[in-house]
């Protein structure tokens, strides 16, 4: 959850989720409104590169790769909202 993430729920109904990368936006669009039983009007996804990530540590220089994830960006009917926080 980024502020950014935040403001688009707010404003434009657009949430985000992070998905399978192997996950077409159909596939998508059929898992959210069966979990959530929301009518999905758009999705978006993008595919969000690895990066490479090095500390110093006592032990020495750790150098390391944080891996590359598939984010779908997905917008609901007009009057409806998935409550992310429902289950905590």
């Amino acid at each position: 959850m980024t502020e950014k993430a935040n403001a688009q729920q707010e404003k434009l109904r657009r949430y985000a989720f992070k998905v399978d990368r192997k996950a077409n936006k159909l596939e998508i669009k059929k898992a959210i409104e069966e979990f959530y039983g929301v009518s999905v009007v758009d999705v978006n996804t993008s595919v969000v590169p690895g990066k490479n990530k090095a500390r110093y540590t006592k032990a020495g220089f750790i150098q390391g790769m944080k891996g590359a994830y598939k984010k779908a960006l997905v917008t609901v009917g007009e009057g409806e909202s998935i409550d992310l926080y429902s289950n905590i």
